[in-house]
């Protein structure tokens, strides 16, 4: 019997992805979809590399007795039980930035087949019909582009369509001008994108506040000209608010490659003769598949050789210091705080501080987690710990890291300090503690906590006077979210408050401008730290 580490291949990959992986490993193959024969040939092997067909839940993790890593070639992870996987030691890799040109590529085809009516022309030719003047189209020519979202893909379709004549508009509260000029695309507010675009397109991540983004009150400020590509993630895009757009009149096309609920096959929307669809192709390209695949096999290389793997959506495995790895997910969680904090300005600097005992190791992944953190609700790509740093390069954010081994109060701290482009600075603070290792945030902008970490959060900054807490509380109950936990600090002179609200569920975006509104808040920010 070989001795070698043995990888298991559940779905077709390209002869690359093979060649990628060299003679040190001992290749297998076996049928992802037959749920049987996976379950035993996944027992006695030390990675595997799926696509999209293959399940791994909790049960094919727990047959998996000598598994160490899980490759997903490609980017989405929904057939992948993450938690299952760290809960096991198990890392897990995808490759993150695969796909990005073919989706902007995508784009591109979509916008120039709603201007020119291709796809309902070719369905009309081949229906035996002759009919020009019924599909005579749009130049894209001088026209105004839309992006919503200026992040790696959004990028890369002003990059394509500048050529084309149009004058570029962008929306993304976390892009610097000078980042915006270099593509040659003017920031706006969301508003007048909305009001002077004849096309819009959408490239940011799935969060509570963008799911819905394009919806009713969106589509009556369009032009009745314009159309509406998403080519990102399904649900930005209301698709009940879309087919009535369409049928008023209120705009004249939509393409869409991703929906609200996959498979989409029977949706109404699909019939209206204004949209075209793909389904889900925004990766399906020979390249792209052999770009995930060579991308995740080197991944598998490293993991299994023993070094840390930047792609790794979770760090399980490499070789971080054991007092240093329970600080990665607290870092991450702060940077999504300080993004959470940072809504009105863009970033142009970040700083993580590591102070305490473990300042004196190797604590490099802390910041790359932090980076992860600071960026996971901006882009609308799949962040990793390899591309984090290039985002931040390409959005000309400059960063840091630097170590101390003074700290007051705890063994250990994180802090991720930040400066936005209207010169605000920020900062949230974290610690790791008891044996359990409980995560606690101890500090924001200035105000000391020692409070829980929790899956959703609503922070608040406003002016300290009598009836501010039953307010919140009030507004809350109306809208049946429970308070788990509170605290509250004060500034010295006591005229400001900061509080950090621990829910049971999310707070809504519209019940939090309610509250921010009702106290009269300087800063009213909800976290959800769940995907």
């Amino acid at each position: 019997m070989s001795d070698k580490p043995v990888v298991l291949l559940a779905e077709e990959l390209s002869p690359a992805t093979v060649e990628a992986l060299g003679p040190a490993f001992e290749i297998r193959r076996t049928d992802g979809a037959d749920r049987t024969r996976l379950l035993a040939d996944i027992a006695e092997v030390d990675a595997i590399l799926i696509r999209s067909t293959t399940t791994l839940d909790a049960e094919a993790i727990a047959a998996a007795h000598r598994l160490k890593v899980i490759a997903r070639a490609g980017v989405g992870l929904d057939n992948v039980d993450i938690p299952a996987a760290t809960a096991a030691g198990i890392m897990v890799v995808n490759a993150p930035t695969s796909n990005i040109i073919s989706a902007a590529e995508l784009t591109v085809g979509h916008i120039l087949g709603l201007l020119r009516n291709i796809s309902q022309a070719n369905a009309s030719l081949r229906a035996g019909e002759w009919k020009r003047s019924a599909y005579t189209g749009t130049e894209l020519y001088e026209k105004k582009v839309g992006i919503i979202g200026l992040g790696r893909i959004g990028g890369l379709v002003a990059e394509r369509l500048a050529p084309f004549g149009t004058e570029l508009l962008a929306y993304d509260p976390f892009v610097t001008a000078p980042r915006a000029a270099s593509l040659g695309v003017r920031l706006t507010d969301l508003e007048t994108l909305l009001a002077e675009a004849d096309v819009i397109t959408i490239h940011m991540p799935k969060t509570p506040e963008t799911i819905g983004m394009l919806g009713a009150e969106a589509f009556a400020a369009m032009k009745d000209t314009a159309v509406v590509v998403n080519v990102a993630r399904g649900g930005l895009v209301d698709e009940r608010a879309l087919a009535q757009a369409l049928k008023e009149g209120q705009i004249a096309g939509a393409a869409l490659d991703v929906f609200e609920t996959e498979p989409a096959t029977g949706l109404d929307l699909v019939d209206l003769p204004q949209v075209v669809t793909t389904p889900h192709l925004g990766a399906s390209t020979r390249e792209a598949q052999e770009k995930a695949g060579v991308s995740v096999a080197r991944s598998v290389k490293l993991a299994l050789e023993g070094e840390l793997v930047p792609d790794a959506v979770n760090i399980a495995g490499g070789p971080i210091d054991a007092d240093v790895r329970p600080g990665i997910a607290l870092a991450e969680k702060l940077g999504r705080v300080l993004t959470a904090l940072s809504t009105d300005s863009p970033l142009t600097s970040i700083e993580v501080r590591i102070a305490g005992e473990i300042a004196q190791k190797d604590v490099s992944s802390l910041r790359l987690a932090a980076l992860k953190g600071v960026f996971t609700d901006v882009v609308s790509e799949k962040v990793s710990y390899v591309n984090a740093p290039m985002i931040a390069e390409q959005r000309q954010v400059e960063t840091s890291l630097v170590t101390t081994p003074e700290v007051e109060g705890f063994r250990n701290e994180t802090t991720i300090s930040a400066i936005l482009a209207d010169g605000t600075r920020l900062s949230v603070s974290g610690t790791v503690t008891g044996p359990k290792l409980v995560e606690k945030l101890t500090g924001i902008n200035g105000f000391d906590f020692e409070v829980n970490l929790t899956d959703h959060m609503l922070l608040l900054d406003y002016r300290d006077r009598p009836g501010i807490i039953a307010a919140m509380g009030t507004l809350l109950g109306t809208a049946g979210v429970n308070i788990a936990g509170m605290q509250v600090s004060r500034a010295e002179n006591e005229e400001r408050a900061f509080s950090v609200l621990a829910l049971d569920s999310p707070a809504a975006p519209a019940m939090v401008a309610s509250i921010r509104d009702t106290i009269r808040a300087g800063l009213a920010a909800a976290v959800s730290l769940t995907d």
